[in-house]
């Protein structure tokens, strides 16, 4: 696909994921719109961009459905990363408010179908897999995307929210022609990333000086995380190749405890402290890791970023943005909220 001056609308494009996107589009030469409400996303994040006239800018509420037809007119391809999100503290205590991501959805699929957008890219998540799978780290399981079926168990309300994103892309695609594909992204992490998911807090733990070092769970909770760089590419060759409204997973297949993550963030910073793991907070299922197949026969995807090279990196760009005080400041908050107690460094 020629990306060169392509209409391209990214929704929650000043995020830490979508951001990235915008980069990755600016590169190729799209004309980019985002559209954010910068409840989560920080503008910063799109400043080169937007001074620079390579991105138009609009803040609004994608749950108002005049504002999701607005933000889809005239769009070649749409992706839809836009939701109410946050961590595991986040989804698991404030499930009411991930709910709206139902009318987001509906919203911004109808806009799709009323522009005749060539594709939508659904940023999905490992979030759709059945729980009641993914509860015994020492099995050696690896999640294929027709996992996903009868009898469905989600995770949680945001889960079921993008879960439905799917079947509702799958139904549009049958029922109207809408081209689509969903994206399940697996743990996302890396620059520009917050502290509310695991590896930013534990890395923020370490750079704060935290001791005793608090790990959420028992610390055999087992997951593949995956580089935001590697995400971006897998959801370009997503939307140049798949428009049936079929999933694909993104994400590595190497098997990581979150134990094995904590102690090698502490070595790598240099912080000796004592290991508190803390099984009563939210931690999620305890064994989710893709199975990439599918991304590597269709997309000719494969991840790039090992995990400990990533996290190296992560780690060492995270020191170069945050002061302790802001490190701190997030960790109150982020972990069960979405806004940060002082906004990010730039």
């Amino acid at each position: 696909m020629n990306w060169q001056d392509c209409p391209v609308l990214v929704t929650g494009g000043a995020s830490f994921i979508g951001s990235h996107l915008v980069d990755a589009l600016v590169e190729r030469g799209a004309r980019i719109r985002v559209v954010d409400d910068l409840s989560s996303g920080c503008l910063d994040n799109l400043r080169p961009h937007i001074d620079s006239d390579r991105v138009e800018f609009h803040r609004a509420n994608l749950a108002d459905p005049a504002a999701a037809r607005e933000a889809l007119r005239d769009m070649r391809v749409v992706f839809h990363l836009a939701a109410v999100h946050g961590g595991r503290g986040f989804v698991d205590l404030h499930q009411a408010e991930c709910a709206q991501n139902f009318q987001i959805d509906a919203n911004v699929f109808r806009a799709a179908l009323a522009e005749r957008v060539e594709n939508l890219v659904y940023a999905s998540s490992g979030c759709v897999y059945p729980n009641y799978l993914q509860q015994d780290a020492a099995q050696e399981l690896y999640l294929t995307e027709d996992i996903v079926g009868p009898p469905y168990d989600a995770d949680n309300i945001y889960g079921w929210a993008k879960l439905m994103g799917e079947l509702s892309l799958r139904a549009f695609q049958r029922d109207s022609g809408l081209p689509s594909v969903s994206c399940r992204y697996f743990s996302v992490y890396g620059e520009r990333g917050l502290e509310n998911h695991a590896v930013l807090a534990l890395v923020a733990r370490a750079l704060t000086r935290q001791d005793p070092f608090e790990v959420w769970g028992s610390g055999e909770q087992i997951r593949n995380w995956t580089h935001v760089s590697d995400i971006v590419r897998g959801t370009l060759a997503a939307a140049e190749r798949i428009r049936d409204a079929s999933a694909v997973n993104l994400g590595t297949m190497e098997r990581i405890r979150v134990k094995d993550a904590a102690e090698e963030i502490l070595r790598y910073t240099g912080h000796q402290a004592r290991i508190v793991f803390r099984p009563e907070m939210p931690t999620g299922p305890y064994n989710r890791v893709a199975d990439n197949a599918r991304a590597k026969r269709l997309l000719g995807w494969t991840p790039q970023v090992a995990f400990w090279d990533g996290l190296q990196r992560t780690i060492d760009w995270y020191r170069a943005t945050r002061q302790p005080t802001q490190a701190a400041a997030a960790l109150k908050s982020l972990l069960t909220e979405r806004t940060p107690a002082t906004p990010p460094s730039k």
